[in-house]
């Protein structure tokens, strides 16, 4: 996810840094990031015309592992080798490139996937080569998850972030005019218009999940930690924020409950006259 507890910032595919950051602690990042919810993904499988699924930013192999569960052949690719390596150690099959710069090799999917990093991909380049891949029929599908920390602890997390780290481009404050779970349709919204702008995909169709968990402030404090915003930052900032955070926290009591939504798309692919003409 983009970071924690922050609003989308513009063009986040540009923040090169920021979106290879996370396999610094590749281990903590799968333990604590939360599986998708079940529906979703039979909702994918169900929309997609067979099996064989690449999953684009698949990180530790989250969601590949569901989709694999699900009966699917699952490919990654992942930018950054860290979590490439992790994840093949779970038993995935990883190929280690940006996906604009990834050489599909005249290879072709039934659905392209990406959970949680569609937005670190150029929205219409990414949807342009999507098209290329994919068979007839076959379905791209970004989602991704967000929650709503307690406003006490959202608070403390901005304050000290902006204190600790004054130039980043991440708003940690969230929206100012609603829900930062809201908030985040607008990066789906972006995501459907890269699919139009490339062509060749019927209408996007949004979607919306909403679920809870509950933390101890140890878990909380885990989770917060593999945000794009913190993992990015050096070890002595990182831990001035959780310290503000782990206050904030203890005084809510022994446990905190997030609420999550996990927004996502999809898009069938419609003609191969559009896939053929975005390859030439």
């Amino acid at each position: 996810m983009p970071t924690i507890s922050s609003s989308p910032t513009p063009d986040p595919h540009l923040h090169r840094r920021m979106a290879e950051s996370f396999g610094i602690d590749p281990e903590r990042y799968d333990r604590n990031r939360p599986a998708y919810p079940d529906a979703m993904i039979e909702r994918i499988v169900a929309l997609s015309p067979g099996a064989d699924f690449l999953d684009v930013g698949c990180g530790t192999g989250i969601e590949a592992r569901q989709f694999l569960a699900a009966g699917c052949a699952v490919l990654g690719v992942e930018a950054d080798p860290r979590m490439a390596d992790f994840a093949r150690g779970t038993g995935l099959e990883v190929e280690v490139a940006t996906f604009e710069a990834w050489e599909p090799a005249g290879r072709t999917f039934d659905a392209v996937v990406s959970g949680t990093a569609w937005h670190w991909v150029d929205p219409i380049a990414g949807a342009a080569k999507a098209a290329r891949i994919l068979r007839p029929g076959g379905v791209l599908a970004p989602f991704g998850h967000v929650y709503q920390l307690p406003p006490t602890v959202a608070d403390a997390l901005a304050a000290e972030y902006r204190r600790v780290a004054p130039d980043s481009p991440l708003n940690l404050r969230g929206p100012s005019d609603g829900s930062l779970l809201d908030g985040y349709q607008a990066l789906y919204a972006r995501a459907a218009d890269g699919i139009r702008e490339a062509g060749g995909f019927g209408e996007p169709e949004l979607w919306r999940y909403d679920w809870k968990r509950s933390y101890t402030c140890d878990e909380l404090l885990d989770l917060v930690s593999t945000s794009g915003g913190l993992s990015s930052l050096p070890p002595d900032r990182v831990a001035g924020v959780l310290a503000a955070v782990g206050t904030a926290v203890d005084a809510l009591g022994a446990s905190v409950t997030l609420s999550y939504a996990t927004w996502g798309l999809t898009a069938t692919l419609t003609g191969v006259q559009s896939r053929e003409r975005k390859a030439n």
